[in-house]
């Protein structure tokens, strides 16, 4: 029994330097491939409150939505396709589902929806599928990909009449979804007024500020991914440094604490305060990269500090984590990416998964 309490799930970092000004920085490729986020957290080192221009771009995430009880089958419509999956970008994700033991759906931007079920669900829909990558050897779980930006999925095609009389007539699926649309231009269209026969709530993001006091902080050289003795810290140390300052954890490791034994990584500073910005909600990657684009532009003026950091963590029960890379719960269902901008526009990024989550790009 204590074997299996200290092995420690596996989990996997993956981290690169590279510069905003580069012309082969695909900073904005990573934000735009992590399609499901619930929360972003922003720390601002010698700062006591956020820039104007992070809260306007913050202001512009606009609100979401949550349809309850509606059927997949409604976003199978023709006249949905067209004025949503293929104009513009729709986020659609399943709410409170568990990846691990429920039915879970997503609607990619890119017009591809996926069904993560069970092995009862699969087989009573009757639809092509792959076995999850993290089932056992008998396979308890398929993930199926439906095409529907794709031309031939219109009605009296073949595989378009199969799937809709699946999930409208052999399986009704319904559920709650959280949703998003991104409109790419010159299309107008209300998520709202197409399904007024259902239950739909409009939600804003939530915004929380909190400063900090007297923390102690990893010093950091850009140009030093890895860190250099007793002249800076590791990415993957600062990363375990900046989780627990959002868990506010203690670093000082004092002999009477039991909850942690965590202390600052070494070499460190002392910051007079520290200001958390934290942002909650269905966030869709256009909002993050444009808060993204305002943080870049904080050290056009003198700063008494030389970085910033931005975490974005994604949804547990997210099917997908990057692009249409399986993603499973198992322990934790970890999926998040962070940036550390530097002064000079040199910056950081870490990607991070779980056990049950295909590698980052």
């Amino acid at each position: 029994m204590l074997h299996n309490v200290e092995k420690c799930a596996r989990h996997l970092v993956v981290s690169e330097r590279s510069n905003f000004r580069h012309s082969k920085s695909k900073h904005h490729k990573h934000v735009q491939a992590h399609h499901y986020n619930y929360q972003v957290s922003i720390l601002i080192p010698e700062c006591g409150v956020i820039p104007p221009r992070v809260t306007a771009a913050c202001r512009n995430l606009g609100e979401y939505y949550l349809v309850e009880q509606l059927p997949i089958h409604r976003m199978l419509e023709p006249d949905f396709i067209n004025k949503f999956v293929k104009q513009g970008f729709l986020y659609v994700l399943s709410y409170n589902t568990r990846i691990d033991q429920d039915n879970c759906i997503a609607l990619l931007p890119i017009g591809k929806l996926i069904l993560s079920v069970d092995k009862d669900t699969y087989e009573e829909l009757g639809l092509e599928g792959k076995p999850s990558m993290y089932s056992h050897k008998a396979a308890m779980r398929y993930n199926i990909t439906v095409h529907i930006r794709d031309a031939t999925f219109v009605p009296g095609e073949k595989r378009y009449n199969r799937v809709m009389w699946a999930l409208k007539e052999k399986k009704p699926l319904k559920f709650d979804f959280l949703m998003k649309w991104h409109s790419s231009g010159g299309q107008e269209a209300n998520l709202v007024s197409y399904f007024k026969e259902y239950e739909c709530k409009v939600y804003q993001p939530i915004v929380s500020t909190r400063i900090l006091k007297d923390i102690d902080s990893p010093v950091l050289l850009g140009n030093e991914l890895k860190g250099k003795d007793n002249e800076s810290c590791s990415s993957e140390e600062f990363l375990d440094w900046l989780g627990a300052v959002f868990s506010d954890i203690d670093c000082n490791n004092q002999a009477d604490s039991f909850l942690s034994t965590y202390c600052c990584p070494w070499p460190s500073t002392v910051l007079d305060k520290a200001c958390l910005y934290t942002i909650s909600g269905f966030i869709i990657p256009e909002g993050i990269n444009q808060m993204l684009d305002q943080l870049r532009l904080y050290f056009e003026e003198p700063k008494l500090a030389h970085w910033v950091s931005m975490t974005v963590h994604g949804f547990a029960d997210s099917p997908v984590s990057w692009g249409e890379n399986e993603h499973g719960y198992y322990k934790g269902g970890e999926n998040l990416y962070n940036f550390v901008l530097f002064s000079n526009q040199d910056y950081w990024l870490h990607m991070a998964v779980g056990a049950h989550s295909a590698c980052p790009p």
